[in-house]
């Protein structure tokens, strides 16, 4: 035979060979990392996502720890999915009748983050237009071009889905520009949050733990609110982000392999004093088509070297950009490894199960 026949013959059993590999999982049989052609093939849990090259089934929502073991212990004993500027979502109308000039951080609406397992909001808040917006800012100001939506708007998802999940604890973080006299009270009383407000009396000083996560839900204080103003914890109860989290820097500054560090605001990542770690993993300008890689094995080697600076303590919020994004676990299994660690020692959450061989050395 030929050497151009056996070459022919070859191609042709490696095509025929693809496409069965491709045909051999279909209409939601497709498992984990299984290559796939639409949403449609993958099974519960997941979805249909090319990172730069082939498309495979890859994880879509996060674990829920609570229902997975329990809420018995305290709330800096377990770790949340963060979403980075989870206003600045792609595809979001214009409300001021601009078009807006200005970066994406997020694919989803925040209501499909918290039904996907996000757990904890990073938003800017500004005063726009008499008003406290969601915006990026332009020379630290808010302009038609930056602004997303009135945060009203987004406090209202927020409200629904708590309305709607009465074991659920939600986080919001905010970098908050706002001047107005209560105007964040306002924003979240129209929202009607108020009845979830976890009060500040109740955070713990000195580093202690929080209460236990069953005790928040039973007294249906499951809202923590955060600014970046100090001032603001004396004239209107919202807590001084500072005083009860350590976080490492943002941007370009955190990705730097093997490095964590604390940013300016924040003290030191090993004071213990503050009983709560965020880790930010996310460049200082989004780029959408990386944010895949960036958001897989790397950001798991960022939560390890941050543990280390962090006087060994694992991150309770793990915020990111594009957050579905991933080579397969992604995000979720970022959080599952903080969760896995914090709760019994295991680097999976799943592997504290009763039973499994790690989660014999349940803590």
């Amino acid at each position: 035979m030929s050497v151009f026949w056996r070459i022919f013959r070859l191609m042709i059993f490696l095509v025929v060979t693809i496409k069965v590999a491709n045909a051999a999982c279909s209409n939601g049989t497709c498992k984990f990392l299984d290559e796939c052609s639409s949403d449609a093939d993958c099974g519960t849990g997941l979805y249909c996502f090319s990172c730069l090259t082939i498309s495979r089934c890859v994880r879509s929502s996060a674990t829920n720890q609570f229902k997975l073991l329990n809420n018995s212990l305290p709330f800096n004993k377990y770790a949340f999915l963060t979403t980075h500027n989870s206003f600045a979502i792609e595809g979001e109308p214009s409300h001021t009748g601009v078009p807006r000039l200005t970066f994406n951080n997020q694919e989803d609406n925040v209501t499909q983050q918290l039904n996907n397992g996000v757990r904890a909001l990073m938003l800017d808040t500004y005063d726009f237009e008499g008003d406290v917006w969601l915006c990026h800012s332009f020379k630290g100001e808010c302009h038609d071009f930056t602004a997303f939506e009135p945060a009203t708007d987004t406090l209202r998802e927020i409200e629904a889905f708590l309305s709607a999940n009465p074991s659920e604890i939600v986080t919001v973080i905010l970098e908050d520009y706002v001047k107005s006299p209560n105007g964040l009270t306002k924003v979240f009383t129209d929202a009607g949050l108020m009845k979830y407000w976890f009060p500040v009396s109740n955070m713990p000083k000195n580093g202690a733990d929080w209460p236990l996560v069953s005790q928040m839900v039973a007294n249906n204080q499951r809202l923590l609110v955060f600014t970046s103003i100090r001032s603001k914890e004396q004239s209107e109860g919202i807590a001084y982000q500072w005083n009860y989290m350590v976080e490492n820097q943002y941007g370009d500054g955190g990705m730097k392999e093997g490095d964590c560090f604390n940013r300016g605001e924040s003290s030191p990542l090993n004071d213990t004093s503050k009983s709560l770690v965020l880790v930010n993993y996310f460049r200082s300008v989004p780029l959408k088509p990386l944010a895949c890689v960036q958001n897989s094995g790397s950001l798991i080697d960022m939560l390890q070297t941050c543990h280390t600076a962090a006087a060994n303590r694992w991150a309770n919020f793990v915020a990111v950009d594009y957050y579905k994004r991933s080579e397969g676990g992604g995000t979720f299994q970022a959080v599952d490894t903080s969760n896995g660690e914090l709760l019994c020692g295991c680097n999976d959450v799943h592997s504290c199960l009763p039973g499994s061989a790690c989660g014999t050395r349940s803590r």
